[in-house]
């Protein structure tokens, strides 16, 4: 059934005018009687009288009108749903205990009245994520495209913000009474981080990282999932793990795991957010200001070599929201 000439039912009947439908709804007045002529000769039943002042409902078109309205109804709700800078905030994460899921939690936190969808994109390759920003299904993406010249025209990359590592470990490691580390500690310890996707941007940032540093990074075996990570972790005393500092784990109380930082230089992984070019979801700015108020890292960072996405701020949508700062 054709939802345009319902919606002009509807307003005639609310406004007892077809002109007066005609108006509100953009169209000719000829318009709207053409389609509730098609609406009732699909019903096979005659929906209005006209009179003097303009049109009256049948005893059919009350029947039909409580009807009608939940239809239209309906379909303006699943419009919005959908449609970008009317339906929520769509933003993929890598996780929902991932460190970009805390982040946005403490934006939605601080800004309860935004409307934020939160999901997360079953993909390593981030171009998938790429593809569904162009396509308009998520308004950002917090993935890293490591050669950012692959980006489509109408997408951007901007950084996000940095999340430093620790060594995560069970009481029974060497390096466990530890308060904090440096890189060159932890050479010649096993550090396990199953499941490195290829083509994956953690799998190059692990890449350089255990060049760099002479680290011994064991991707061996599939990724059973967290908890059973925490639990090899638990039981050994030669297997340690890096996790970022904002990243979420929950293991039972009796596994006294630790997580040690690791500076002079701090590990950083470098985060970025991907979004459009051109007519970005109006939620976007908030979220960009509060990456702007994010706690800088220590001067004295490693970042892989690939990260050199612009600095947060210097996207297009961060200098109008900068600049509309300013004007009020």
């Amino acid at each position: 059934m054709d939802t345009e000439a319902l919606r002009s039912f509807v307003r005639a009947a609310e406004l007892g005018q077809f002109r007066h439908a005609a108006d509100e709804l953009g169209v000719t007045q000829q318009a709207v009687s053409k389609r509730i002529a098609t609406l009732e000769r699909s019903l096979e039943v005659r929906l209005f009288t006209r009179t003097a002042r303009g049109v009256e409902l049948t005893l059919d078109g009350q029947a039909f009108l409580p009807h009608a309205r939940s239809i239209v109804a309906s379909v303006e709700r699943a419009v919005t749903a959908v449609r970008p800078g009317s339906r929520a905030l769509r933003i993929d994460v890598l996780g929902l205990r991932s460190a970009q899921s805390a982040v946005l939690h403490d934006y939605w936190r601080s800004h309860p009245e935004a409307s934020l969808d939160v999901v997360t994109i079953r993909a390593d390759d981030p171009r998938v994520a790429v593809a569904a920003v162009e396509a308009g299904a998520i308004d950002a993406s917090f993935r890293t495209v490591t050669d950012p010249a692959v980006l489509p025209p109408d997408v951007q990359m901007i950084h996000a913000f940095d999340s430093p590592l620790e060594l995560l470990v069970g009481p029974g490691h060497p390096l466990a009474s530890a308060r904090e580390l440096t890189p060159p500690q932890l050479r010649k310890h096993r550090i396990w981080v199953p499941g490195i996707a290829p083509r994956s941007e953690w799998a190059e940032f692990y890449d350089q990282l255990a060049t760099d540093f002479g680290l011994r990074i064991d991707a061996a075996g599939p990724h059973f999932g967290d908890e059973v990570l925490l639990d090899t972790l638990a039981d050994s005393a030669d297997v340690a793990t890096l996790v970022g500092a904002r990243d979420r784990y929950i293991w039972p109380a009796d596994h006294d795991l630790r997580r040690i930082p690791v500076v002079n230089p701090t590990l950083a992984y470098p985060l970025s957010l991907i979004l459009p070019r051109a007519n970005p979801h109006p939620g976007l700015r908030g979220v960009i200001a509060h990456l702007e108020s994010l706690p800088r890292l220590p001067e004295m960072l490693w970042h892989p070599s690939w990260a050199t996405a612009p600095r947060r701020g210097d996207s297009d949508i961060a200098n109008a929201h900068r600049s509309r700062s300013r004007q009020e």
